[in-house]
């Protein structure tokens, strides 16, 4: 398959960096088609752990300095990985983040870090929202994208009534939400819903489950999406950890 720079309409996607390629190769062999290596990309014990695995598996592995060139502007990015794209199923009886109208790449690529890190590895996003199969989505994720399932919803009925649907606890992250989350009982499996980087969710949602809100000082107007949604994360799991 010939590389070209990325497009939504894809079938295949691109990990950009050795780290972000080795979390696919580890985690999700099976999606990696192809893996490029830059002829700069001297022997290190990362460079034998990607021939390993890809010998292992039968990935094709090759040095071509020009994929780089149409792919990554990075100097410091010295390892490609083809992926295909794939689908995934939320677990209905796990815990879930819903993501309302996500529109940046970095932004949910960090969330997709953070979940991943406490362990909320079903992410429900509520169209229109950034696309997760974007490269800057998966480097911003340091490859965590591959230990999460996530699926596209038209709606939030249609999240609502299909797999949040359920003995489902609902928490809206709202600015003017009744309850301080330091003073909430989250109960599982929960529902942590966030809304759009600018817009913050619809008014409707003040009546969706127990709307929440962070309390901070007034030297801010908000905080951005990424820690909110890490912060409402750790407090939702903190119980699941032990000293």
């Amino acid at each position: 398959m010939a590389v070209k720079r990325y497009k939504k309409e894809d079938i295949v996607t691109y990990c950009l960096g050795a780290t972000v390629s080795m979390e696919y190769l580890n985690i999700r062999p099976e999606v990696v088609s192809q893996v490029y290596l830059h002829s700069a990309f001297y022997e290190s014990e990362t460079k034998e752990k990607i021939l390993k695995i890809c010998k292992e598996r039968h990935i094709p592995c090759d040095v071509n300095d020009k994929v780089f060139q149409i792919l990554s502007q990075k100097e410091n990015c010295f390892v490609i990985a083809m992926i295909r794209k794939y689908n995934s199923e939320l677990d209905r009886e796990a815990s879930h983040v819903v993501l309302v109208n996500p529109g940046n790449s970095g932004n949910a690529g960090t969330i997709i870090r953070s979940a991943a890190g406490f362990g909320v590895t079903n992410i429900a996003i509520i169209r229109p929202g950034v696309d997760f199969f974007d490269p800057k989505v998966i480097r911003a994720s340091m490859g965590a994208l591959s230990r999460v399932k996530f699926k596209y919803y038209d709606s939030w009925e249609d999240y609502e009534k299909t797999d949040g649907a359920g003995n489902r606890h609902f928490y809206p992250f709202m600015l003017d939400g009744s309850t301080l989350l330091h003073e909430t009982k989250i109960e599982k499996p929960f529902s942590l819903i966030m809304g759009n980087e600018a817009t913050g969710l619809p008014a409707s949602f003040a009546k969706v489950g127990c709307p929440v809100r962070i309390e901070h000082t007034k030297n801010i107007d908000s905080l951005n999406l990424p820690i909110a949604t890490s912060i409402g994360l750790y407090e939702a799991t903190k119980g699941d950890f032990g000293e």
